[in-house]
């Protein structure tokens, strides 16, 4: 069965940096698109960044310049590394594959950012 394990996140201050790992399994990792997402207290869950199959990026304006997106097929993992850190990045962080008409997410990993 497919499983997305997030991990990495945590308390920092304003401006410090976290680097949230996803392992993914029970999947052709390296024919997928990988997505981070995150949710807000409070807020609708928001897309945040993309890669693709192919290694092609895309992010969130907010994000944009502090955050990248990355993979490494051969752990069958994405990465999302987290500069600049603003409290209102403060979140949970989930990763997210669709795999046919089926959609899957990990469990998420806490970001929180003091100011």
């Amino acid at each position: 069965q497919v499983q997305l394990v997030e991990s990495g996140g945590g308390l920092v201050q304003a401006g410090e940096s976290l680097r949230l790992s996803c392992a993914a399994s029970g999947i052709s990792f390296s024919f997928n698109h990988m997505y981070w997402y995150r949710q807000a207290p409070g807020k609708q869950r928001e897309w945040v960044a993309t890669i693709t199959s192919n290694g092609g990026t895309n992010s969130l304006s907010s994000v944009k310049g502090r955050f990248t997106i990355s993979r490494d097929n051969g752990k069958n993992t994405v990465y999302l590394q987290m500069n600049s850190l603003k409290p209102e990045d403060t979140a949970v962080y989930h990763c997210n594959v669709n795999v046919g008409l089926r959609v899957f997410w990990g469990q998420g990993t806490q970001v929180t950012v003091s100011s």
